[in-house]
């Protein structure tokens, strides 16, 4: 390797530069005060688990996407963990199980996925998130997205938030109704994800499906808008079984308490919106910047996620790329005032520099030949030092 290659990072492997990674942690602080306001226990689970625990059941899907290595003291196989919700379930549903009825937790941490999710997209971003647990009604689905929109709007990184919701009950009930095997399933999921309505057509064709099963499945596709298309798909999926009609349900208690918790609020209902489908078992919703195609905080309703830890729940929650976030926000987020000292020996000065550092105020020292950008200076005036206004420029 060459010097010059020496510094390039891996594809997809990025790093932060002061000024970004000061707004990180203005988010990282604020946004953690604010889910513990809203009474959320902050958990921090541990970067590598043994493999067998970190892929347990739903979280098998997140295989391809785990770095894997050999621990060298018991010589089983360790992930590094590439999503932090199934160790936060674990958390409750071993260690924490006994704590309350409904159980809310909260995380941050970095992650690392083999694959970057989506064109460009980060190899190692710095997951937060929320989760509930012990709760099934649509009343904990509505607070975790009031409580996913509050946070964003804490951040200051989108002026307007535009929020997608489905459910992945409609499809998987629809699909079960039709005799779908695995394979078609997948197939189908697959072009209904792309919004591909000559293909999805194609595909119900070579199914040979029952004249109900094909039209409710080729609707559904096309089953996107406000909360009106929810009447529409009352209408075209009235020959859906009971699961499909318990999810419209659901879609329809969501939306009425969020048109009054959250009035101005954009959002579009997708049914065919299928995000986390091997994973998610219920609602799913996402956040997005009008006009952009990727969301910027996503979550959904995953029950009986602790199964494999020997305790089902019901369980919702939601999670964010904080390092996109933090590139979001404009640079004057975080400028603060900075104070200068000539480095000497004086009693004085060094009392009140610290005294200054104890408020919270940047202060550094000139070192003897250095030039730095500073706001104001200490000079001393009278006989004692006072803090004022300097130009850009000082030198030590």
């Amino acid at each position: 390797m060459t010097i010059k290659e020496s510094w390039l990072l891996p594809e997809g492997i990025d790093e932060l530069m002061p000024e970004e990674a000061a707004q990180l942690e203005i988010l990282h602080r604020s946004l953690v005060d604010r889910m513990r306001s809203w009474g959320y226990q902050l958990v921090v689970p541990p970067l590598v688990e043994y493999l067998d625990s970190l892929l347990t059941g739903t979280a098998k899907t997140l295989d391809i996407q785990t770095f894997k290595l050999t621990d060298q003291m018991s010589g089983r196989m360790l992930g590094i963990r590439a999503d932090m919700t199934p160790q936060v379930a674990r958390i409750a549903a071993h260690k924490l199980r006994h704590q309350s009825d409904i159980l809310r937790l909260c995380y941050i941490g970095s992650v690392l996925h083999t694959l970057p999710e989506g064109q460009g997209g980060s190899r190692n971003p710095i997951q937060l998130g929320a989760e509930i647990y012990g709760h099934a009604g649509p009343e904990s689905d509505v607070e975790s997205i009031e409580l996913m929109v509050d946070l964003l709007n804490v951040t200051g990184a989108v002026s307007k938030i535009a929020l997608d919701i489905g459910h992945v009950g409609i499809y998987r009930g629809l699909a079960s109704y039709a005799g779908l095997s695995e394979v078609q399933e997948q197939a189908l999921f697959s072009a209904m994800q792309r919004k591909a309505a000559a293909e999805i057509e194609s595909l119900l064709i070579s199914y040979e499906l029952d004249d109900d099963a094909m039209q409710m499945l080729q609707t559904l596709a096309e089953l996107n808008g406000d909360n009106s298309i929810l009447q529409t798909a009352r209408q075209q999926l009235i020959k859906a079984p009971a699961s499909v009609q318990k999810a419209l349900d659901t879609l329809e208690q969501i939306a009425g308490a969020l048109s009054q918790r959250l009035p101005s609020l954009v959002i579009n209902f997708d049914l065919a919106e299928l995000r986390g489908y091997n994973y998610h078992t219920g609602v799913v919703f996402a956040a997005y910047k009008p006009g952009s195609a990727q969301s910027i905080a996503a979550g959904g309703r995953y029950d009986d996620i602790g199964e494999e830890f020997g305790h089902a729940q019901p369980a919702t929650g939601f999670s964010m790329d904080l390092k996109k976030l933090a590139t979001l926000l404009p640079t004057s987020a975080v400028q603060q005032d900075v104070i200068g000292a000539v480095w000497q020996q004086d009693a004085e000065l060094q009392q009140l520099v610290e005294s200054l550092r104890k408020k919270g105020k940047v202060v550094v020292y000139q070192l003897p030949g250095s030039e730095i950008s500073t706001t104001h200076t200490l000079v001393k005036q009278n006989g004692h030092w006072q803090v004022a206004e300097t130009g850009t420029q000082t030198r030590g």
